[in-house]
Order: structure tokens, then C-alpha cells, then sequence
């Protein structure tokens, strides 16, 4: 029996972020029921951040009460604080989740907080969301290299997934935030965090900004790791990073995996025809490596079913 790897789309909450348009509640969830419909069942929806600050996720709550097929999917909101993590739950959102930017000089330029203070107060939004009986799960951003203060030291990284595991995260993601990562490197972070804990509560988001984020992928597999973000067509990046743009490719993704003999559950016949509805909504083009292949191959069947109807 083939493997299954988890994909979680990250599109609706960070792909759109990086993005200058401002999409309506209506058209997110437009973009999530078509996600949805290809088979995705792990999804960053939102953020509960200030519409202020962050346009791109106002209405999160009224988002989150739209939110289709809640049985079957799993969705995640980003919380900034215990004040976000209080509206996610009141809104109905089961997983939540928190970013800790593993070096001092990036959370100062993001939140205006220190390491040690944003460390506390993920561990408190982490024991809360515990207590509560809700799925807490912790991003370290940065894990690879800050785009400040330059490579960081897997110590570093161990030692906070180590902190945020025990504080009640039941999924550690290691983010690199900047696309700095290489397999090697991958490969030596995952084997020092699998010392203290398990790699089954591992996820991992690369960014594909020096085209290396599919090697990274097989990299974490050969490690065990079996969850991974991606974003659908290469959406997005973090906004308050320089150089952090290009999500990996959802379909670049699933491609690879599918033809390893993994199994995801997502069509991608399905998926390259939501690109294309992506694309008119945030009137950009969109796309991954595979893209214009699998493009082609949607077009090729498409024709070839209209013949034989």
C-alpha cells in the first residue's frame, strides 16, 4: 500500500497576504470550495490579525462560519496572540496557528517583539489551545536562514521545536521562510529535531525562491516527515521578509509525490483547472514548474473526452 502524504494548502491565508489585491470574503471562499473540490483536506484559511495591518484577512470571522464540507477538511487559522486565538475559537476554528521566528532581529522587524517574548507567548497560545481540547501547531519560522541576522544554527531550531512540543504543539512546522534551505541541510535539522520528538508531529514549508524546494521535499521524505505546506500555484511568501517570495507550487508538489507512488488524495486534472480560476481573481498569472505540462495535459483530455461524448 502506497504512503500517504498530507498537503497543506496555504494559498487562502499566506498565499493572499503577499498579495497587493484584496480579495472578498465571497471570492475566499470561492477559491477555498475549489481546493476543496480537488481533494485538499488541510487548509490554512485565514488569519484572525488586524484588517488594519493585514486587509487581506478582514472577515475572518464571517469567512470562518462560511467555510465548506468543516467534517472532512481541517482547517487552520493563524492566531498572533491569545486575543486572535480567542476569536479563532469563538468562530468555530479547531486548529490554530502560531508563528515563532527563531532569531531576534526578525520578530523585532515583524511584530516589534523580542525572541523571548514572542517564544512566551506562542507557549501560552500553545498550553491554551491544550487545555482547550483545540489542535495547536507551531511554526519556526526562519529555520534555516533570517534574512537579517544571516544561517541559524540548528541548536537554535532544536531547541525551540524542543519548547513549543512541550508547551502542547501537536505539529511543529519548519518554515524556511526565505528559500535558503538545501537538501543536506534539511536532512541535518530533521535528524537533530528527531532526537527530541518524533518526526511523525513534523511538518515542513519551503520556498522554491532558489528553485530548490522540490529537492527539499524528497530531502524531508527520505527523513520520514509526511506533511508538507504548499500553496497553490507558487502563491505568496511572507510580506515582512525580503527575498521570501514563492511558495511552493501546489501542483509542482502533488506531481512529484503522486508519480513517486505516494498518495495525496488530490486530483490534478482538478487542480490545474482551480489555477486558472485563481489566476482571474487575483488577476495575476500563477504557476508552478509543472505547470504549463499539466496544463496542457488538462486541455489534451478535455478534447479528448469531448470527442468521445
Amino acid at each position: 500500500m502506497s504512503e500517504w502524504v498530507t498537503i497543506n494548502e496555504v494559498g487562502p491565508r499566506d498565499g493572499l497576504q503577499s498579495l497587493g489585491k484584496v480579495l472578498t470574503v465571497e471570492q475566499r471562499l470561492q477559491l477555498i470550495q475549489g481546493l476543496v473540490d480537488c481533494g485538499i483536506a488541510a487548509i490554512e484559511s485565514t488569519s484572525f490579525v488586524s484588517a488594519k495591518a493585514v486587509p487581506q484577512m478582514a472577515g475572518a470571522t464571517e469567512l470562518y462560519r462560511q467555510l465548506p464540507n468543516v467534517a472532512n477538511v481541517r482547517y487552520a487559522a493563524l492566531v498572533p496572540n491569545l486575543r486572535g486565538y480567542n476569536d479563532a475559537v469563538a468562530a468555530g476554528a479547531r486548529t490554530v496557528n502560531v508563528v515563532l521566528s527563531v532569531t531576534d532581529t526578525m520578530n523585532l522587524k515583524n511584530i516589534n517583539m523580542s525572541l523571548e517574548q514572542t517564544a512566551q507567548v506562542c507557549s501560552d497560545i500553545m498550553k491554551q489551545a491544550k487545555a482547550d481540547g483545540v489542535n495547536g501547531q507551531a511554526y519556526l519560522a526562519v529555520a534555516f536562514e533570517c534574512p537579517f541576522e544571516g544561517a541559524v544554527s540548528t541548536d537554535v531550531v532544536t531547541e525551540f521545536a524542543k519548547q513549543m512540543y512541550s508547551a502542547g504543539a501537536q505539529k511543529i512546522i519548519i518554515a524556511d521562510t526565505i528559500g535558503a534551505a538545501n537538501p543536506a541541510r534539511v536532512i541535518t535539522l530533521l535528524t537533530q529535531i528527531a532526537k527530541v520528538l518524533p518526526l511523525s508531529q513534523v511538518a515542513c514549508h519551503f520556498h522554491d525562491t532558489r528553485g530548490m524546494a522540490l529537492a527539499n521535499v524528497y530531502a524531508a521524505l527520505q527523513c520520514g516527515v509526511r506533511e508538507f505546506d504548499t500553496a497553490i500555484g507558487g502563491m505568496g511568501g511572507c510580506p515582512f521578509s525580503p527575498g521570501a517570495s514563492g511558495n511552493m507550487a501546489t501542483e509542482d508538489a502533488v506531481l512529484m509525490l503522486e508519480q513517486m507512488g505516494y498518495k495525496t488524495g488530490i486530483s490534478l486534472h482538478e487542480l490545474t483547472a482551480v489555477i486558472g480560476t485563481v489566476e482571474g481573481l487575483v488577476e495575476r498569472k500563477l504557476g508552478g514548474h509543472s505547470y504549463n505540462w499539466l496544463k496542457r495535459q488538462y486541455l489534451q483530455n478535455n478534447e479528448q473526452g469531448a470527442h468521445c461524448g
